[in-house]
This record gives C-alpha cells, sequence and structure tokens, in this order.
C-alpha cells in the first residue's frame, strides 16, 4: 500500500484524537519553539503536523507565518475545521515530505514529531534531508522527534527506525550542531506508552 493511501485510511478511519500519537497539548514541543527565542513573526513549518493541535498553540502565541505539511488530506482537513476562521492563517501544503518543491531558505524553524522515524530506508532519509537543507535557512533550528531506542517497534501498522541522539545527528548530518535532547514518555489514548527521543539542533552551517 502507498504511503498516501494508507495514512488517508488512518486518518478517515480513526478519530484524531484517539490515534495512538495524539496530544492535547505538544508541550514539550512549543516550550522549544518558544526558548528559540525567535520572533512571533519567523516563519515555522510542522512536517507531518496533520491534526496536530500545535499549530492552535502557536497561534495562540502569536506567531504568523506557519505552515503544516502533511501527506494526509484528510488530516489537514480535521485541523482547518477545528481552527474555524483562524485556518486562514496558516498556510496548508499536501505532499510527501521526502519529494515536496518547498521554497529555499524558507524556514527559521523546522518541527517533526513522528515522521523521522518512519523513513525506514537510506534513500527516504537522505532526500529528507536534501528538502530540510533546502528550505531551512543557516542558522535555523531543527525539532525532531523519534522513539527512541526502546520504543515501538511499529506504529499504525508501518515499521520504525528508532535513534539516539547521537545516530539521529548522524542521520541528519554535519550541517547541525545538536543543542539539546529528552526522553518522553509519552502516554497514547489507549492506555500505553511510547517513549520518544526529542532533539534540538541549530544549523550551523554557511
Amino acid at each position: 500500500m502507498k504511503p498516501k493511501v494508507h495514512w488517508e485510511r488512518v486518518y478517515s478511519t480513526t478519530a484524531s484524537n484517539a490515534l495512538s500519537w495524539y496530544q492535547e497539548q505538544a508541550e514539550r514541543s512549543l516550550r522549544w519553539i518558544l526558548d528559540s527565542g525567535l520572533p512571533q513573526r519567523a516563519s515555522i513549518i510542522d512536517v507531518g503536523g496533520g491534526a496536530s493541535t500545535l499549530v492552535d498553540d502557536l497561534l495562540h502565541e502569536g506567531y504568523t507565518a506557519l505552515t503544516v505539511l502533511d501527506l494526509s488530506a484528510t488530516a489537514l482537513a480535521a485541523a482547518r475545521a477545528r481552527l474555524g476562521e483562524q485556518a486562514q492563517a496558516v498556510t496548508w501544503i499536501e505532499a510527501d515530505i521526502t519529494e515536496v518543491d518547498l521554497p529555499p531558505h524558507s524556514f527559521d524553524l523546522w518541527h517533526d514529531r513522528a515522521v523521522f522515524h518512519f523513513l525506514t530506508n537510506e534513500q527516504e532519509r537522505a532526500a529528507y534531508v536534501r528538502v530540510l537543507l533546502r528550505a531551512l535557512k543557516p542558522g535555523g533550528y531543527l525539532i525532531v522527534a523519534t522513539f527512541a531506542v526502546d520504543g515501538p517497534t511499529q506504529c499504525s501498522g508501518l515499521p520504525v527506525t528508532h535513534y539516539t541522539p547521537d545516530t539521529l545527528h548522524a542521520e541528519i548530518g554535519g550541517a547541525f550542531t545538536l543543542l539539546k535532547h529528552e526522553r518522553e514518555e509519552h502516554h497514547t489514548p489507549s492506555g500505553t506508552v511510547q517513549r520518544f527521543v526529542y532533539c534540538y539542533f541549530r544549523r550551523t552551517d554557511s
């Protein structure tokens, strides 16, 4: 099954707040974005944002240049419906992050919670990094959350790749400096625990 077909099926058959990765509030992501000190006019993209509530919180904090990218049109429609008129203030992109053509150096901060670990072959990961390097400004920030080494072996019926901060940094590449990392025990709506590692990078090449 093609990835897009899979994710459209997932989002069309399960309520957003019942999905295993659902967070009522993306507290750590929001805290790290605020800690960056970027101005409210900074350009921020949430990759794989889908129906995530992070965009709600960023709008509430006054950020004015927000983009949400997801493979699933159904997920993006759910987020737009939830936001109502506020959705008009957000750029919505339905695309595969390994194939999308984003404008060069267009983002000050790139956020990805639970997309990168689904890229289980080297070609997909390399394509992701190429898009990232094209789209993120020099000096920009990168927040990536993946399953930790003791995290689930599958998610939504798909295999995943596990990371430590060092192995994730190695995949992302030498253009980035790892500023900090934290573990998170995410409690799913069904009551199970998923262990994540969050890594906070800054692009330090020119």
